[in-house]
């Protein structure tokens, strides 16, 4: 009950981080897009901060034999988003309409394409929980808008912006949202843990 809570509270962060995104996007057109590049790092300062359980933050260091323990994570983390959805659901600014240019795009790139990009998001996120838990919080504040900036896909973000938008639009492109969803949970996993690919566990220093 306590990893769910956590994990949970986590979905819930970046899922404010997300609306935050989006809604600075629609304020400003010029500098809207760093501007929210830049507030998005607010979601990953609290799950560092107060410690919860986030599919990104805890893939690159879970054991084989606690593998299970990460799908009920991005289960909880969904349902945080969830939370923030409804609650973006009420407000007077277009972030449905905003939603729909992240996903749309997304669809556009492609399942295989965007299961790549997941990657190089994973792996800035396990950098940046590796140097906090070292007291070095430089690299969290610049992972996440680096990963924004490059395009880089993250999956509990978008599942944020699957849930903005319209139901009717998630039924009409079912398998194209999934398979797109799947490949990126996929592209985080692996961009979480290539430090562990790559480097001995001397090097990784984790």
């Amino acid at each position: 009950m306590k990893l769910i809570r956590s994990s949970i509270f986590a979905g819930f962060a970046i899922g404010c981080a997300g609306f935050g995104f989006l809604a600075s996007g629609l304020q400003s057109e010029a500098y809207g897009f760093l501007f929210g590049a830049i507030l998005f790092s607010f979601g990953l300062l609290a799950v560092v901060g107060y410690k919860l359980a986030l599919y990104t933050g805890t893939a690159g260091f879970i054991r084989k034999d606690e593998i299970g323990k990460l799908f009920v994570i991005l289960f909880g983390n969904i349902l945080g988003c969830l939370l923030v959805a409804l609650i973006a659901r009420v407000s007077p600014m277009d972030i449905q309409g905003a939603a729909m240019k992240v996903i749309g795009l997304r669809l556009e790139t492609g399942p295989l394409r965007c299961g790549v990009l997941g990657i190089g998001c994973g792996f800035m996120m396990t950098t940046a929980v590796t140097f906090a838990r070292r007291q070095h919080y430089l690299p969290l504040l610049l992972a996440v808008p680096l990963f924004i900036v490059c395009g880089f896909t993250h999956c509990i973000a978008d599942a944020f912006y699957y849930l903005c938008v319209p139901v009717t639009f998630l039924k009409a492109n079912a398998f194209d949202v999934l398979a797109v969803y799947l490949c990126i949970v996929t592209g985080n996993l692996v961009g979480c843990n290539l430090y562990r690919i790559i480097l001995d566990k001397e090097q990784a220093g984790v």
